[in-house]
């Protein structure tokens, strides 16, 4: 198994899985802890749109999906904030036109779009060292983002009145988050791809807020945790010859079903507990 390690592209395939984890358990714990789920649902669906944008425009199609995503990100936001609509009804509008978008411009575009299938599925073990260089700088940018911006993010993510009353600029920093997400989320499109982002956004980040309840305590597991699953997603892809992105998904989907049946066991033993000890009185 280490004589792969020889290859470039596993060590690629390693090097982004930990940028890509880094990213997802920093945002991914805003995105929980706000219960932000659906929206980065319709975010990274979204970034479909900017896939086809940029094979019909002849550039990258991840830096077509990043200017795309955060256009979205930044128009979901904006309604939800000022024109008061609801946030269910923009994220299935948004989810559908994004897709739809994508379909179109890939359809106009002259020839084969042949990288298609591993945007929207991934495929972690074909990531090029250029993406893994655009992968750096975006996780740089996050993590200089929340590293300066962190209390006022924290207070604009547990309550955004009492953030108002603190004078915080809540509109600035909830449309700062979102976009935030939409990097993270073109930043997972390589690893796990468009279907699936959603899985490594948020379950490292719910596996950790079952044992924590700080915030840079979770952003911390929640790093650990997702490193731990790209890796083992990717070696165990490679053992049994199946795909990465998905092969990673499924591991850490286990997780987390073994963590919430610990955690129900843990409830469980500490009821019977109590219920002795209030016998025993």
């Amino acid at each position: 198994m280490l004589d792969v390690l020889g290859f470039e592209f596993f060590r690629n395939a390693l090097i982004a899985g930990v940028l890509a984890s880094i990213a997802c358990g920093i945002i991914g714990t805003y995105v929980v802890v706000r219960r932000m789920v659906s929206v980065s649902g319709g975010i990274s669906h979204a970034a479909f749109g900017g896939i086809g944008l940029g094979y019909f425009l002849g550039i990258d199609p991840l830096l077509g999906a990043a200017g795309f995503t955060v256009a979205a990100a930044l128009g979901v936001g904006t309604l939800q904030l000022r024109a008061r609509q609801q946030m269910d009804t923009l994220i299935g509008a948004v989810w559908a036109a994004g897709m739809a978008i994508g379909i179109l411009f890939v359809y106009l575009t002259p020839g084969f779009a042949p990288d298609l299938f591993s945007y929207l599925f991934g495929n972690i073990l074909l990531v090029p060292r250029g993406d893994i260089l655009l992968m750096g700088i975006l996780t740089a940018v996050i993590v200089a983002v929340v590293a300066v911006l962190y209390r006022e993010l924290q207070a604009v993510t547990f309550d955004p009145d009492y953030a108002a009353v603190m004078n915080l600029p809540v509109e600035r920093l909830s449309l700062l988050l979102l976009v935030l997400i939409a990097l993270t989320v073109v930043m997972l499109i390589r690893v796990v791809g468009i279907i699936l982002v959603i899985a490594l956004l948020t379950l490292p980040a719910a596996i950790s807020r079952l044992y924590t309840a700080r915030v840079w305590t979770m952003m911390l597991l929640a790093v650990v945790l997702g490193i731990i699953f790209t890796v083992a997603g990717i070696a165990l892809s490679y053992v049994i010859d199946v795909p990465s992105g998905a092969t990673i998904v499924l591991v850490s989907t286990l997780a987390y079903a073994g963590a919430l049946g610990a955690e129900r066991l843990r409830e469980g033993r500490g009821s019977e507990s109590a219920a002795a000890a209030s016998v025993r009185r």
